[in-house]
């Protein structure tokens, strides 16, 4: 197996730099950048996509190197990880780890502690995480969707988001993260990382509480847009390998998002009486409503053809052979 555990730093050098990306997140990056600080994290990089906010300001006077990436080039959260990686591991003794966190997110006191001694004791294991939580979940009700979202089980082979603690080598041995991905990367660099021989962990611990500041159904829709762009993209990068990555999330929305409801309309055409399988979708939210309740059951309803829209618009581009923009919810 690839080694990919960290070399130990050499005197004085630090052991966990931090890379933060934002893009107008205005008062939430300085808590993010105060609650790295708090922790005694350095060096503390913050890489900014085109802000029009006092970002740059916040991050300078916090007293992180600033990146500020090039605007002709498409932003993706993927290109701004990869440039904070490069100035975090461009001295002469790079930190062995680092902490990613989005500018929305504050670090919670004591995760780095377990994280690190996590690692220690677990060489074979080369990202980990815990569990972000949402800081007003019932603030409105699409909050509170995010953090159940955010509630993936505790152990092995569970992909990260855009906060994990990862070694520095197992990063630069996978390559970074792929730059022209709008979403959906982290999942992607896990499944190489997995493939390369390494492991990843979601540990029992907070890691970090998350502003998704969603107010308006709109700002939830383009999410979910954004969510069915991944899972096109994500299958069409590796959906023919052993973990079949996002097939199943492809297809269940594209199935329910555009093939049914087409499927109706145009039998209802022919004959009007085809409109009583319109009927499959409250069945099928009868079904969920039992697993999940009734308020998941209808977002997730809903929500196959937000991803179906997002699954159409992956495939369109790649036919024009047009580089995806970013999908922004805020």
């Amino acid at each position: 197996m690839t080694d990919l555990t960290q070399v130990l730093p050499g005197p004085g050098a630090a052991r966990v730099g931090a890379v933060v990306i934002g893009r107008n997140e205005g008062p939430r990056l300085a808590a993010c950048l105060a609650s790295l600080r708090a922790e005694a994290v350095a060096p503390l990089v913050y890489v900014d996509s085109g802000s029009t906010d006092d970002s740059l300001g916040i991050a300078r006077r916090a007293g992180a190197e600033v990146v500020v990436l090039d605007p002709t080039v498409p932003f993706t959260a993927a290109r701004a990880r990869n440039a904070g990686f490069a100035r975090l591991t461009a001295g002469a003794e790079p930190p062995p780890l680092v902490m990613f966190i989005d500018g929305d997110c504050e670090l919670v006191p004591g995760f780095l502690a377990q994280a690190t001694g996590f690692l220690d004791a677990h060489p074979e294991v080369v990202a980990v995480a815990g569990r972000r939580r949402e800081r007003f979940p019932d603030a409105p009700v699409y909050n509170r969707q995010c953090d159940e979202e955010w509630n993936t089980p505790p152990g092995p082979g569970t992909p990260f988001g855009g906060d994990v603690l990862m070694r520095s080598a197992a990063l630069a041995a996978a390559g970074g993260y792929r730059d022209s991905l709008i979403a959906g990367e982290e999942p992607e660099l896990a499944l190489r990382l997995r493939r390369a021989g390494g492991e990843i962990w979601r540990i029992d611990s907070d890691m970090t509480r998350h502003d998704a500041a969603m107010h308006r159904f709109g700002q939830w829709w383009a999410r979910s847009v954004r969510a069915g762009h991944a899972f096109a993209e994500g299958a069409a990068l590796h959906g023919h390998g052993p973990e079949r990555h996002y097939v199943r999330e492809t297809r269940r929305a594209l199935l329910w998002g555009l093939v049914l409801p087409l499927a109706i309309l145009l039998l209802a055409l022919l004959d009007g009486d085809f409109l009583i399988l319109a009927l499959i979708y409250p069945l099928q939210f009868l079904r969920l409503a039992r697993r999940m309740g009734p308020r998941a059951a209808g977002f997730s309803l809903l929500g196959k053809f937000a991803e179906a829209n997002g699954a159409l618009r992956y495939w369109l581009n790649r036919l024009r052979a047009r580089q995806s923009r970013i999908i922004e919810y805020k």
